[in-house]
């Protein structure tokens, strides 16, 4: 049990994924949309996609296929949520 809480821990610490952390949109591109995602990992169909500077509200971070995906809701609408990779979140 302490092993997978010191795993959980270190992969917290290591992608700045903390429950109920703000984070923004940063790096999908001018011309592109971020996809929130129903599940952590490309092959999960796709919610919505979501532009740059879109506030997000972190719930939880996996592994996912030596990704890291964080379980996310908008701010400004919590109803909506979904995964979306933690490579493309900035903290706010």
């Amino acid at each position: 049990m302490r092993t997978h809480l010191a795993a959980l821990l270190a992969l917290t610490l290591a992608t700045g994924c903390a429950v109920g952390s703000g984070a923004v949109i940063k790096g999908a591109g001018p011309d592109d949309l971020l996809k929130l995602r129903e599940g952590p990992g490309l092959e999960h169909k796709i919610i919505i996609g979501l532009p740059d500077g879109t506030r997000l509200t972190r719930q939880n971070c996996v592994r996912n296929n030596g990704k890291v995906w964080c379980r996310v809701f908008l701010t400004d609408r919590p109803g909506v949520s979904g995964y979306v990779s933690a490579d493309y979140l900035a903290h706010r």
